[in-house]
């Protein structure tokens, strides 16, 4: 076990350095018959790429992908797709700097200790980069998700440092570099020039649905749906809390508020997130992510190098001040992959389970 390959079933390998010549991933599970080529996969990348705005890294990445295997005359064939994403703008001299040092906030210090050795340029095995074959892969698990129950993944940023953005329409967030429910981002913009003109960062929380789901995804006990996302969301860098549909909210709430009530036309509220007993009710997934300050940044900080002296550090590069903004895509991408595998653990086990009570509407999704 090595922690590189995300699932079972629909079990995806990462590969890759974030200034090595590629990064990329092999999506071993992925069920025949389904129409696939590199734009359905594309977009998703250019969604998430470096170099879309002012308020992101200009590390200026095209993230092609390529499919290397497990299609043939368009279709998936049942067996490992390995996908590439060719490396094009690497500037490893930004690093020379910090090759004996550590960052503070960063993998440098554990990588070093686990390993005994360490790849500073851009992170390395550890950098946000990885992150890119992730939502390739997801891109894939979503098609199969969206033609087999119709489903939807929608994710927004909802708050970042201590501005709160209110949510308006899922329609405003393709339309803005921050991925804000809102039609108006200059808030989003002002704070953001403020931060970069303090050589500092903030950090954010995402918001992600899955809409059209199905009941009885999930295990009632170790391989809970809701334990399953947490486990994902948490692989994610910089992540440092995951709720689940109220989350910490529900511990100032009364079990009478709490607890769904159903009628026959569905659920009255979804404080649940759509998880009940570690199985999905139908309702939409409701999953939120807090994500750190970026730990990247030119404000010099107090560090020790390799040989355990005092020393200051200064992260030179080409750095996001709040890494949340490019994280949307991520987060919809690691939900696809979860649901992925309980939807083929479900069909394996329990595709020949006759319901004695049709689905309930999910009214409050």
């Amino acid at each position: 076990m090595s922690g590189n390959t995300f699932g079972t079933l629909f079990a995806v390998t990462n590969f890759g350095e974030s200034h090595g010549p590629a990064i990329g991933c092999v999506i071993d599970g992925c069920p025949p018959g389904m129409a696939l080529c590199e734009a359905d996969i594309q977009g998703d990348l250019d969604r998430r790429r470096p170099g879309t705005s002012r308020h992101v890294t200009q590390r200026n990445e095209p993230d092609a992908v390529e499919i290397l295997s497990g299609v043939y005359e368009g279709k998936t064939t049942g067996t490992p797709i390995a996908l590439l994403i060719r490396n094009a703008d690497q500037r490893s001299k930004d690093y020379s700097a910090i090759a004996q040092s550590f960052r503070p906030g960063h993998a440098d210090y554990t990588y070093w200790h686990k390993f005994g050795i360490r790849d500073p340029r851009g992170g390395g095995r550890s950098s946000a980069r990885l992150t890119a074959p992730t939502v390739a892969a997801g891109a894939v698990a979503k098609k199969w998700l969206a033609e087999k129950y119709g489903m939807v993944f929608r994710g927004c940023m909802t708050q970042v440092g201590d501005l709160v953005v209110p949510f308006e329409s899922w329609d405003h967030v393709p339309n803005n570099p921050f991925f804000a429910p809102v039609a108006d981002v200059s808030a989003l913009e002002d704070y953001m020039d403020a931060l970069r003109h303090a050589q500092d960062s903030c950090g954010a929380r995402i918001r992600v649905t899955a809409t059209g789901m199905p009941v009885g995804l999930g295990e009632p006990l170790f391989d809970k749906l809701d334990a399953d996302i947490a486990f994902a969301m948490m692989g994610l860098n910089a992540v440092k809390g995951v709720e689940i549909g109220a989350g910490f909210a529900s511990v100032a709430q009364r079990g009478s508020m709490h607890g769904d009530s159903l009628s026959p036309q569905g659920f009255k509220s979804n404080n649940s997130g759509g998880v009940l007993g570690g199985i999905s009710t139908g309702q939409d997934l409701e999953v939120s992510i807090a994500i750190k300050p970026t730990s990247s940044i030119t404000t010099p900080r107090e560090t020790i190098d390799t040989a355990g002296h005092s020393t200051e550090v200064i992260t030179k590069g080409r750095h996001d001040p709040c890494v949340g903004i490019r994280a949307t895509p991520i987060v919809e991408a690691l939900l696809a992959l979860v649901v992925m595998e309980h939807a083929l653990r479900q069909r394996a086990q329990n595709a020949d389970v006759v319901q004695a009570v049709g689905p309930i509407a999910a009214s409050a999704g």
